[in-house]
C-alpha cells in the first residue's frame, strides 16, 4: 500500500516531467525544401511541411527547438499508427547527421504522399 501512496503522491513530479518533455511550439514557417508558407496547426506543435512532409532537425524533445543540428529531415517512411484513429507515423532521416526521428502526421498532410511513403522503396532520401 505504501508504494501506491508514493506513486499517487508523486503524480505532481510525473506531470511536471511530461510538461517539460513536450513544449507546444506551433509557429508558422517557410519550408526549406519546397518553399511553401506553412501556417500553425492550432491543435499541437507543427513540425513538418504538409505539402512535401520535410522537416528541420530542430527538436531534442518535441517542440523545444534545442537541437543544434538544424539539418533537413527527409521523410523516408510512413506507417499507419497502431491506433488507426491517429493516422500515420512518419519516419524522417536527417540529411546532415543521419539520425532517424519519427513524428505523427498532421491532419492536413498530403495523404497521397503519406500513402506513397508506406512502400519503403519510395523513400524521398
Amino acid at each position: 500500500m505504501n508504494n501506491i501512496n508514493n506513486i499517487n503522491n508523486n503524480n505532481d513530479s510525473f506531470d511536471n516531467f511530461e510538461t517539460k518533455r513536450f513544449k507546444k511550439n506551433d509557429g508558422g514557417f517557410i519550408c526549406l525544401n519546397c518553399g511553401k508558407t506553412v501556417g500553425p496547426l492550432k491543435y499541437t506543435s507543427r513540425n513538418h511541411c504538409p505539402r512535401c512532409l520535410f522537416s528541420l532537425h530542430a527538436d531534442i524533445a518535441p517542440g523545444d527547438r534545442k537541437n543544434t543540428c538544424m539539418g533537413l529531415l527527409a521523410p523516408v517512411l510512413s506507417e499507419p499508427s497502431p491506433d488507426l484513429k491517429k493516422g500515420y507515423i512518419i519516419t524522417f532521416r536527417c540529411s546532415k547527421c543521419g539520425e532517424k526521428v519519427r513524428n505523427r502526421a498532421a491532419s492536413d498532410d498530403d495523404i497521397n504522399l503519406l500513402i506513397y511513403l508506406t512502400n519503403p522503396e519510395n523513400s524521398l532520401k
